[in-house]
């Protein structure tokens, strides 16, 4: 008998990949001769890198690169195991974990990392690229990256244009013809759930500017920036970012990465579960088993359990999904392809407490879905 296991994180409490770890411990408390695979999954946001890396047997690269207030930084990007595609996560060089939270502040933060890791990337010979935009610190519409890249950014005097959200409202014109041009060769996938565009009520800044620390004064400002950035772009380049789909990711870096670079934006689990072949790893399987830290709404839009039940249930593989919290109705569940989904909290508690008991707790209910399931081997 074969068993996939392809879990998302529980965000702040354990990794996918100690999730896979404990979900097989529960198994094998079962059953002992049993096929079982391990493929961690994130879907474009943190852990990406990681995951997408390990399930293709890939590698890192290391490079020092600036952060999101300028200072150096450690950061990394994967090699897939195809030796042809990298895969840049946001997080590693202009992301929050980079940052205390008195340290963020969307209106001075700059992308100017991200894109050192391209050209890092560019300079080894790489043309194939997935950005992840999960876990940014930024709401400068991308235009660190594009500097890092060659774009310059100018005031109406001419001087070059400072970093950072704020920033942008002075901007007066670009001049994009120093742009890398291997990025003309390369090819871009922008893997991302985020589907907001660029500006207004559903914009990158009212959305997402407040976990970077934008005050409510902080968002009116960066939204009128970046509203003001869009129509510089529209007059030199004839592009509209205000109607991109997914422009607002990342504080706009979505909407930078089309405009400029030609990127396209994909769902972030179907990028990933393409790139390591999960149909392939599907073939002959009898159980898939899933999670991720809550089955909500959200999931029904595109995430890692939504992903991989979909390919599951073309293949008639049961699916089960082991979450933190489940408020999905059972006609939802359905919709989504699974058999059934299971809280792995047994009872009332706290936040921290469920941070604390998650691996234990995930191990004894896969024990006993594998009981409940009576398999025969």
């Amino acid at each position: 008998m074969k068993i996939v296991i392809a879990p998302d994180s529980f965000k702040g409490s354990i990794s996918a990949r100690n999730i896979c770890y404990a979900i097989e411990k529960g198994i094998r408390r079962v059953l002992s001769n049993v096929e079982i695979t391990h493929v961690p999954l994130a879907d474009g946001g943190e852990g990406t890198a990681e995951n997408i890396v390990a399930a293709s047997n890939g590698h890192f690269i290391f490079t020092e690169v600036n952060g999101p207030l300028n200072e150096p930084v450690q950061a990394a990007y994967g090699v897939l195991g195809n030796q042809s595609t990298v895969v840049i996560e946001m997080a590693q060089a202009s992301g929050l974990p980079l940052l205390n939270e008195d340290q963020r502040n969307p209106l001075i933060t700059t992308s100017y990392g991200t894109g050192e890791l391209m050209k890092h990337a560019l300079d080894a010979g790489y043309r194939k690229f997935i950005i992840g935009l999960g876990g940014s610190a930024t709401n400068d519409g991308g235009t660190g990256m594009l500097k890092a890249l060659g774009v310059d950014f100018f005031t109406s005097d001419g001087h070059i244009l400072e970093d950072g959200g704020a920033s942008l409202s002075e901007l007066s014109y670009f001049d994009d013809t120093n742009l890398d041009p291997r990025i003309k060769e390369s090819t871009i996938l922008v893997a991302s759930d985020v589907t907001n565009p660029l500006c207004g009520p559903t914009g990158a800044t009212a959305v997402f500017g407040p976990q970077k620390g934008a005050t409510s004064e902080m968002v009116e400002q960066l939204d009128r920036a970046l509203y003001h950035f869009s129509e510089i772009v529209l007059k030199q380049k004839g592009i509209n970012m205000r109607e991109l789909i997914g422009g607002g990711a990342a504080g706009g870096m979505g909407a930078a990465l089309i405009a400029f670079c030609h990127a396209q934006l994909k769902s972030g689990i179907d990028v990933v579960l393409e790139e390591i072949g999960f149909t392939q790893i599907l073939e002959n399987a009898d159980l898939l088993i899933t999670g991720e830290g809550k089955l909500d709404s959200q999931t029904l839009s595109g995430k890692v359990i939504k992903g991989v039940s979909e390919q599951a249930r073309s293949k008639q593989i049961p699916t089960i999904a082991l979450c933190g919290a489940v408020h999905l109705s059972q006609e939802e569940l359905k919709e989504l392809g699974i058999l059934a989904a299971f809280s792995i909290v047994p009872g009332p508690c706290s936040l921290e407490e469920a941070f604390k008991n998650s691996e234990r707790w995930i191990v004894d209910r896969a024990e006993s879905i594998v009981k409940i399931l009576n398999l025969n081997i």
